[in-house]
Formats: C-alpha cells, sequence, structure tokens
C-alpha cells in the first residue's frame, strides 16, 4: 500500500492505482500518451467525492440563478453565494489552473497514475456572451506556450464539446460566403468595414471553388479585424441606430409585443416596395443578436459578429463539437463542456481581456456552415434507464449521460478507464453492486448524490448502483467524462 500525507490526515490508495505524485506542470507531454491515465484493473478500486474549482468571470450567470453557484455551494466549494456576483465556471479535473479536490483539500492529481488526466470536464453558466475566440492545434499551442507562458499557459491544443443543460445560444464557425455577400449588401455599415479586394473577393468566388471561397473568407475576416478602430466604431453606431429603428417600426405605436401588421418586414435600410423581398428569419436573427450584444459590450464591433458566423440555439440534450482553429463564441445558457485538458484561448472581440487577433487570423481554417447538432447515441435502454453517449471525433474524451427513472437502478460497470461522474439533475445515491464473480465487494461506495455532486471513479472500480428511490420525484441524470473508448472500438456498445 501507498500513503500520502494530506493536512492530518492520511490517504491509503493501491499501489497498482497510484504511481507517486508529480507536479501536473511536470507533465505537458503526458496529455499525449493516454497510457498514463489507463491504470491497471484494481481488485477493488476507489471511488472519491470531489470537490470542484469555480472560476466567477464577467460574463456568468449572477447569485443562486447560477447553475455553477448552486453545484459549488452544494459540494463546500463555495461557502456562500454572492447574489450580485457572476459564477460562470465550475472545472473537474487536473489541470492546474484550477485542479479538483478530495473531501480533505488534497488534489485529485495525487490519486491520478500519472498526475494527470487528458480531459477536462466542466459546467458553464452564461449570462452574457463569452470572447470571440477559437482554440489552436498542438504545434500552434507548443510555440504559443513558449512564446507567451504567461498568456498560454499549457502547450496542448483543446478541442471540446458542449452539451445543453438548458437552451443555449451560441455563434460557431463560419458563415457561408452567399450568407456573408447578403449581409453585405444590405448592411452599408458592415460593408464600410470591408477592404474593396475583400469584397470583390467574396462577390466573384464561385460557388463550387472551394479554394476561392476560402480566400474570400480569409479576405473579409482579416480586413475587418484590421479595420480602423474609430471607422468600425462608428459604423458600428449607425448600424446599432438603424435596426433599432426598423425594429421599433415593426412593432405596434402602443407599444404591446406584436408585429405591426401595417409594417411588413422588409430588408434593412429598405423602402417599402411592391416587389420588396421580404427578410429571412436567419437574418432577423442576426440582426437582433447585434443589438443584445452590443448593448452587453457597448462600442465593441464584436457586436457585428453575427454578420460572419452562424448564430445556433439548441436545447437541452443536443450537442456540437468545436475542433481546434474554428471560430466560435457562446452567448447565452448552461452547458456540460468536455475538452482536452488545456486552457488555451485565442480571443479578438466581445472581451475586455487581452486579443491576440493576429494568431486568431492567421490560425483559422475558414470552413464554412456551422457544427453538426448531435444528440448522443443510445448505449444503454432497460426498465426505467436509459444512457446516451456523446462521442467527438478526438481520442482524449467523451461523455455518457444516464437517466434513472423513480424507483429504477443502474449498474455503472467497471471500466478500464478512470472517469468522473456529476449529478446534474434528481436526488438518488450510489451503492456497490456485486463484482463480476458475484461476489458482494468490501468497499460499500455509497454516496448521495443530487445536483452538483460529482465523484472521481479509478479505472476497474467494482460496479457501482446508481439508485433513485420511490420517495423521489422525477428522474435521476448523472453526466460521466472519460477517454473515448468508442473511437477505440473499445466502449460497451462496441463489444
Amino acid at each position: 500500500m501507498a500513503f500520502f500525507q494530506s493536512g492530518d490526515k492520511e490517504i491509503v490508495v493501491d499501489d497498482d492505482t497510484v504511481e507517486p505524485y508529480e507536479s501536473p506542470l511536470a507533465h505537458q507531454k503526458s496529455y499525449d500518451d493516454f497510457s498514463a491515465v489507463q491504470e491497471p484493473k484494481a481488485r477493488q478500486g476507489r471511488v472519491y467525492r470531489l470537490q470542484p474549482a469555480v472560476k466567477q468571470y464577467a460574463w456568468g450567470i449572477r447569485g443562486g440563478d447560477s447553475r455553477v453557484a448552486r453545484y459549488g455551494l452544494e459540494t463546500g466549494a463555495l461557502k456562500t453565494i454572492d447574489q450580485s456576483a457572476p459564477y460562470a465556471e465550475i472545472w473537474l479535473g487536473t489541470h492546474p489552473s484550477g485542479p479538483s479536490l478530495l473531501d480533505d483539500g488534497t488534489e485529485l492529481s495525487k490519486v491520478v497514475k500519472g498526475g494527470n488526466l487528458p480531459w477536462l470536464l466542466k459546467v458553464l453558466s452564461a449570462g452574457k456572451a463569452l470572447s470571440i475566440q477559437a482554440h489552436p492545434d498542438k504545434s500552434l499551442a507548443e510555440k504559443l506556450h513558449k512564446d507567451k507562458p504567461d498568456l498560454y499557459k499549457d502547450a496542448n491544443h483543446k478541442p471540446e464539446m458542449a452539451i445543453a443543460l438548458t437552451p443555449f445560444e451560441a455563434m460557431c464557425g463560419f458563415r457561408r460566403l452567399s450568407e456573408i455577400a447578403v449581409h453585405l449588401r444590405k448592411h452599408p455599415e458592415f460593408a464600410a468595414c470591408i477592404s474593396t479586394e475583400a469584397q470583390l473577393a467574396v462577390f466573384t468566388a464561385g460557388p463550387r471553388d472551394s479554394k476561392a471561397q476560402k480566400l474570400a473568407l480569409h479576405k473579409v475576416f482579416e480586413s475587418f479585424m484590421a479595420c480602423e478602430p474609430d471607422v468600425s466604431s462608428a459604423q458600428l453606431k449607425l448600424l446599432v441606430q438603424r435596426l433599432r429603428r426598423e425594429q421599433r417600426a415593426q412593432f405596434r405605436p402602443s407599444g404591446a409585443q406584436h408585429i405591426n401588421p401595417a409594417a411588413p418586414v422588409l430588408s434593412p435600410g429598405s423602402a417599402a416596395k411592391d416587389d420588396e423581398v421580404p427578410e429571412s428569419a436567419w437574418e432577423r436573427k442576426a440582426a437582433r443578436a447585434i443589438l443584445r450584444l452590443e448593448e452587453q459590450f457597448p462600442g465593441d464591433v464584436g457586436a457585428m459578429a453575427p454578420l460572419f458566423l452562424n448564430y445556433l440555439l439548441i436545447a437541452p440534450g443536443e450537442s456540437f463539437f468545436m475542433a481546434a482553429n474554428e471560430p466560435h463564441a457562446y452567448v447565452a445558457g448552461e452547458i456540460l463542456e468536455c475538452m482536452a485538458c488545456s486552457d488555451n484561448v485565442v480571443r479578438a472581440g466581445l472581451t475586455p481581456k487581452m486579443k491576440d487577433v493576429d494568431n486568431l487570423v492567421d490560425m483559422l481554417t475558414y470552413s464554412m456552415g456551422g457544427p453538426d447538432i448531435e444528440f448522443g447515441r443510445l448505449v444503454h435502454q432497460g426498465p426505467g434507464t436509459r444512457t446516451l453517449c456523446y462521442t467527438p471525433p478526438v481520442p482524449e474524451f467523451e461523455v455518457l449521460i444516464t437517466t434513472v427513472e423513480t424507483g429504477a437502478t443502474y449498474d455503472i460497470a467497471p471500466c478500464e478507464v478512470p472517469s468522473i461522474l456529476i449529478c446534474v439533475e434528481g436526488i438518488g445515491h450510489t451503492q456497490s453492486a456485486p463484482g463480476p464473480d458475484g461476489v458482494e465487494p468490501q468497499r460499500k461506495h455509497r454516496y448521495e448524490l443530487c445536483p452538483g455532486k460529482s465523484l472521481y471513479i479509478t479505472a476497474g472500480t467494482v460496479a457501482l448502483t446508481l439508485v433513485n428511490d420511490m420517495t423521489t420525484k422525477g428522474p435521476l441524470r448523472v453526466a460521466r467524462a472519460r477517454q473515448n473508448l468508442s473511437l477505440a472500438g473499445r466502449a460497451e456498445d462496441s463489444q
């Protein structure tokens, strides 16, 4: 057995589960070595309660309305909730900028083989828009970390997957060039921020010439980001004033929130004509988004981003994946987010933080179209239970969400890799299930579950049973993050 001192307590761990601890900062290269977290199956395994790191960024939802605040309070990461303060993110993992803790304050990395998990699980509560950003691939991350270690804290890439817990709004990926062309025609203020050369490239790129389309998109974005601040600020002001006038004209003079039937929906900046083409829904959505973003970030030209980025609204349970080098900005709502273990963000707008525009312009792929919206793959369905698996195209992580209805139970089978479990809905508890040989385990892994409670489950842990008692109302729902076994062909439904 191995012993670690933590304050005035001892943590006892199995020798085949944990190696001597080294700082995560000494393991930048181990993110690529997934054997570092594929712990040999222990006969019993272990389960640890976790206390997450709570991040209070300015864009977070304020007070007890934030799921992050409520989860933080439930786990002891917060002693009280300040109703005037923003609560933005919960981190569950071993990243040194926000490591999770065990019950007695010991860092989770001390009971993870090699000190690192290759993924990081988060809960986000967004009250207003996050920055326009992208995450670097591995080669760029290594360069940025070497050149600017104070800004880019690690040398890892950061592909990420979002799973909506509430209706969630986001800007993801560039619009198709045909949509950007519509906006250039209809919004002269936007066109004034784009060079003539870039606009010409947009209108002359053939619909089947992907190379010319990407080059045109690159020119548009580069020109927009290089526009003189006094010009872009003045044009944003004019755009907002016009959109507000048009929005007011579409509603009844009495102020009732109903469309005025006498005011047809027309193209922005146009007078009514018999042959006028009505404005499409996606154009109206972009216009409303501009007004909303400008209210949140007055004078920030990033408020024009809906004119060139796709604007998405996804429902609870839906998800999307953002690869490295793709632009995005989350706008509002709450999500589970899982990613490679990194905190590298290259920003360009809608933020008071440092903007690294040159690197962002150079790093993007300039692919067009939004991400695919997925609902998870059904990997289990039983009496009162079901499990959905959300599998991204990267080896570091995947997320399973299990629902247990009132009175039902569900056995989480032993797994070859460690995982982190978090309860996102309902009340229940865990208990130890008999092992594969039918023998009752020595360790009675009973933990109460309610929203925010989280557990670290070592590789090879004897099966846990999720229990939703008859006394509770509504389903118990838990999410588990782990290494991507589906991609490797070793998941439960690929046996």
